[in-house]
């Protein structure tokens, strides 16, 4: 076969590849023919908005993003066990249909052991899936130079089915123009990392969409 031949062959085959395998592989997400109507940001104060004006809060500008109304849970201050004992008020309570927890800075900041912050996220997630709920993780690294937390978020989420979401903050607290102080973003740095989630979770919610579609008919 001549060269040229041989080069449109393989760019042909490598278009039909790509168009099989079509992006992320949700197959192993948990609850996505979820019944639940909410929408929930699960947080600390990253998720409250401190730092950022009226409305530019990540859930908010998250729900501009995705044209559907978000519920903000977030409480700052929050470790993963003040999360997990609001968790029914705050979430369970609300009929979910998608959580999207951003939680462990504050583990972080207070030192708390890393089993257990990973032992109260776990949790979290088990709770949020036996109301028949799918989870999305926001993952985000902790410390300076190593981080024994970051490798929480990815792990749980595999082993649960939820959705990992990496770096949702990478760049941020090391941009002065992206935070308003040490340890928050500012509404450009919120807008971030909701563009960053959006990513993530629209291609979720558009195949949990086909799947309800397809079992409803």
């Amino acid at each position: 076969m001549p060269a040229r031949g041989l080069f449109y062959l393989k760019l042909f085959l490598a278009i039909v590849l790509l168009g099989a395998c079509g992006g992320e592989n949700y197959h192993a997400i948990r609850n996505l023919r979820s019944s639940g109507e909410s929408i929930i940001c699960f947080g600390d104060s990253l998720t409250e908005g401190v730092g950022a004006g009226a409305g530019e809060d990540y859930p908010s500008v998250l729900s501009k993003e995705i044209g559907i109304p978000i519920v903000n849970a977030g409480q700052r201050g929050d470790t993963t066990e003040q999360a997990l004992a609001r968790l029914s008020d705050a979430v369970l309570s609300k009929n979910p249909r998608l959580v999207i927890i951003f939680l462990g800075g504050n583990d972080f900041l207070r030192q708390r052991p890393r089993a257990e912050s990973r032992s109260n996220l776990a949790e979290i997630v088990r709770r949020v899936q036996a109301q028949g709920a799918m989870v999305a993780i926001a993952g985000m690294k902790l410390g300076l130079f190593t981080d024994e937390f970051a490798s929480i978020y990815e792990h749980t989420a595999k082993e649960f089915g939820a959705l990992y979401i990496p770096h949702v903050m990478k760049g941020i607290l090391s941009d002065s123009k992206l935070k308003s102080d040490p340890i928050h973003p500012n509404g450009a740095g919120y807008r971030l990392i909701a563009e960053r989630i959006a990513a993530n979770i629209k291609p979720l919610l558009r195949e949990a969409d086909r799947l309800t579609e397809r079992s409803a008919s």
